[in-house]
C-alpha cells in the first residue's frame, strides 16, 4: 500500500516551484536534509524517481512532471479540505477578502455590507474595487475569496448577478453635442475627441483601451476621477447609468446616442474561489449580494436606487 503523505507531495511541489531544495526548505521552514528526506520517502514508496541531476540542478523526469501536475490538483483540494474544516471549527472566518469590478453600484455593496457585518460582527472584511483583469488576477491568485467580474475565469464557475447599461456622455458644453444631429453621433466623429477611461487593474493591463480603442484618451485609476474629469468638459465617456446618476440629473452630464442605436451593457458574475468549500460568512455574502441586486432590479433591466 501506497503510503505518500501531503508533506512529501508539497515538498516535491516547492523545489520545482522555488528552484530548488535550499530555496524549498526556506519556504517550507524546514531543514534541506528534511526536504531531501521527504523526496526519497516519496520515490520509494512510489517506486520512481522524480527528479534527476541535470548539472547541480534538480530536473523533473518524465514521471515527476507527471507527479507534479497531479500534486498541484492534489494539494490545492487538501488545502480546500483543511480551510473548511477550520471554517466549520471556528464556525466562521475571522476576515474574508472580497474583489468587486468598479462598475458594480457601489451602494449594493454597502448594503450587503452592513447587513453581514450585523450577523458576523467580528468577521473583517478587505475589499478590492479592481478593473477587468485585476479581478481575474486576484481570483487565479486566489486573493480572495469572493469576485464580482466581468470576466469569468478559465476553471472557475461565475454565477450571473447583474448586466450594467453603459451610457455615452459628456459634459453639456462639450462640442460633440453640438455636433450631435438628433442627439446621435457617429464612431468617426467620437474619435476626433479624448476619451476617458479608467485603467485596468490587472498586472498585464490588457483591456485598459476604452470601448472604442480611442487613440485621443486620458487613462484614470479611479472612475470618481473619470466622472470629475467629464463634467469639466475634458472629455467624452462611457459609463455605467447608475454610476452617474446624480451627474445625469444635475445635468452636470448629458448623455449622447451612437448612431446606429448601439447600445452597450456589461454583464457581472458571483465567482466564489473556492467553490463549495467556501466558508459560512463567504457564503453568505455571495446570498445577500445576489438577493440585494434581485431587490433592486426587479423585473427590470435597471437599478432602483434607494432615495
Amino acid at each position: 500500500m501506497l503510503q505518500v503523505t501531503l508533506d512529501q507531495w508539497r515538498a516535491l511541489l516547492a523545489i520545482v516551484d522555488e528552484g530548488g531544495y535550499a530555496a524549498a526548505a526556506e519556504a517550507l521552514g524546514k531543514s534541506q536534509s528534511a526536504v531531501s528526506y521527504a523526496i526519497n520517502k516519496l520515490e520509494d514508496s512510489l517506486g520512481v524517481r522524480v527528479f534527476t541531476l541535470a548539472g547541480r540542478k534538480a530536473a523533473l523526469t518524465p514521471a515527476g512532471e507527471m507527479l507534479y501536475r497531479r500534486a498541484h490538483a492534489l494539494v490545492e483540494e487538501a488545502s480546500a479540505l483543511e480551510k473548511s474544516a477550520a471554517y466549520l471549527s471556528a464556525r466562521c472566518e475571522a476576515e474574508i477578502t472580497v474583489a468587486v469590478e468598479v462598475i458594480f453600484p457601489q451602494w449594493l455593496l454597502l448594503e450587503a455590507l452592513d447587513e453581514l457585518g450585523r450577523m458576523f460582527p467580528d468577521t473583517r472584511v478587505e475589499i478590492y474595487e479592481t478593473v477587468l483583469t485585476g479581478t481575474v488576477d486576484a481570483v487565479l491568485n486566489k486573493k480572495v475569496e469572493l469576485a464580482i467580474t466581468s470576466l469569468v475565469p478559465p476553471g472557475f464557475m461565475g454565477t450571473e448577478l447583474l448586466r450594467s447599461h453603459f451610457l455615452l456622455v459628456a459634459a453639456p458644453h462639450h462640442p460633440l453635442h453640438q455636433l450631435a444631429r438628433d442627439g446621435e453621433v457617429t464612431v468617426e466623429e467620437l474619435k476626433q475627441y479624448r476619451q476617458l477611461v479608467v485603467r485596468d487593474s490587472g498586472s498585464e493591463r490588457k483591456a485598459s483601451k476604452g470601448w472604442l480603442g480611442a487613440e485621443k484618451r486620458w487613462t484614470f485609476s479611479h472612475m470618481s476621477t473619470s466622472i470629475t474629469a467629464c463634467t469639466k468638459g475634458y472629455g467624452f465617456a462611457w459609463y455605467p447609468s447608475e454610476k452617474i446618476q446624480q451627474e445625469l440629473e444635475s445635468g452636470r452630464l448629458q448623455r449622447l446616442s451612437l448612431a446606429g442605436n448601439r447600445e452597450r451593457y456589461g454583464d457581472l458574475h458571483l465567482v466564489l474561489t473556492e467553490g463549495d468549500y467556501s466558508g459560512p460568512v463567504t457564503l453568505q455574502l455571495a446570498s445577500l449580494l445576489q438577493r440585494k441586486v434581485a431587490m433592486a432590479t426587479g423585473k427590470t433591466k435597471g437599478l432602483s436606487h434607494p432615495r
